[in-house]
């Protein structure tokens, strides 16, 4: 149980904007209990899109704070993010899992009004897939036959 929390915490802030890493846990939990795959991949995946929702929650509140003078974005920096993320809109937040670029998406998606169904499956399929190819490669490359 202790080993799901730390891959459900590692997942979560791994999709903030914290500088975290989960695929190492879920390497090392699919090495010892490759039987609980399907587990391992369902806390992951919660922990990595419920993350990505705190980054939505935080891009949809953002605009009331941007005049602020600790406000750690200046105006034409969240002015050219909104103008990339509306060249490629919704269809970016497939990208959610990339490092460096996945999370500041799903804070863009926040603030540009992202619809939250839409975020939510557009990032449960980023993310879940990610996590799918890492177990897949984990299992195929140190478990076959």
């Amino acid at each position: 149980m202790l080993s799901l929390a730390a891959l459900f915490l590692s997942a979560f802030g791994a999709a903030t904007l914290l500088p975290l890493q989960s695929e190492a846990v879920l390497v090392g939990l699919l090495l010892r209990e490759p039987q609980a795959w399907a587990l391992l991949l369902l806390v992951a995946t919660l922990g990595n899109v419920l993350g990505s929702l705190v980054n939505w929650l935080l891009g949809r509140a953002i605009e009331q704070l941007r005049d602020k003078r600790w406000f750690p974005f200046s105006a034409s920096q969240l002015q050219r993010a909104q103008q990339r993320y509306q060249r490629w809109g919704q269809w970016s937040l497939l990208l959610s899992w990339m490092p460096v670029i996945g999370d500041p998406l799903t804070l863009i998606a926040g603030i540009m009004r992202e619809p939250f169904w839409r975020f939510l499956l557009l990032v449960t399929l980023a993310k879940g897939g990610r996590y799918i190819v890492v177990a897949l490669i984990t299992l195929g490359w140190f478990h076959s036959g």
